[in-house]
């Protein structure tokens, strides 16, 4: 992707998928409607849910995954992106919001399906 060196050691520093998200929870949500890049969330330090999604598909692809993101789209509401990575056949996801029940899950489920139903009780629009 062509970082630079700054950026590598950046990258370097968030060495699995729980610091990934430690960084997303740190940063400040972007509450703008943009399509901003990884490299600009290293250097603005914000992020909505999409940004925050390309960004950990970005440093998860750096780890040697491979770049995967989710959307779950909505009706009614606003979709809400993740980045998803399997481990040992399972699969998990790192993701940025608000709500911070809508954010990471460990890599305990066995199926796509199963890691989506995950977020359904906390993402579902009554209306």
């Amino acid at each position: 992707m062509g970082w630079t060196s700054e950026e590598t050691r950046f990258l370097k520093s968030l060495n699995n998928p729980d610091k990934i998200q430690s960084f997303l929870d740190s940063i400040e949500y972007n509450p703008d409607y943009t399509s901003r890049s990884p490299r600009w969330v290293i250097k603005t330090g914000t992020a909505h849910c999409f940004e925050g999604a390309l960004f950990a598909a970005a440093a998860l692809q750096f780890m040697g995954y491979k770049p995967l993101i989710v959307d779950m789209k909505s009706y009614n509401d606003d979709d809400h992106v993740i980045a998803v990575f399997m481990e040992n056949g399972h699969w998990g996801a790192v993701a940025k919001s608000n709500f911070t029940s809508l954010r990471y899950r460990e890599p305990v489920y066995r199926s796509m399906r199963e890691l989506v139903m995950s977020y359904f009780d906390f993402y579902f629009n009554l209306n």
